[in-house]
């Protein structure tokens, strides 16, 4: 079981935000939350899916960044197993 950290953002950083935390590597699940709770969008982040297999969800964040005002990004991370 992973552990989840909570972002609130406005749309113009979401798209900013979303490539920061898939460069850190170590994320399972991101879902993208408005500002009632509703969930906008969530996807999951495998291992080696990169480059132009996120194209068309960054583009698909993008699109939702222009529309929405606050939202929060929750972040499903996998378990750091070297510390134990």
């Amino acid at each position: 079981m992973g552990t989840k950290e909570f972002f609130t953002t406005t749309g113009e950083n979401l798209l900013k935000k979303i490539k920061e935390l898939i460069e850190e590597g170590n994320v399972r699940r991101i879902t993208i939350t408005e500002k009632s709770g509703r969930e906008l969008m969530s996807f999951p982040l495998t291992i080696g899916v990169v480059g132009a297999l996120l194209a068309p969800v960054l583009a698909a964040v993008g699109a939702l960044a222009a529309l929405i005002g606050e939202c929060t990004i929750t972040v499903e991370r996998e378990e750091d197993h070297s510390k134990e």
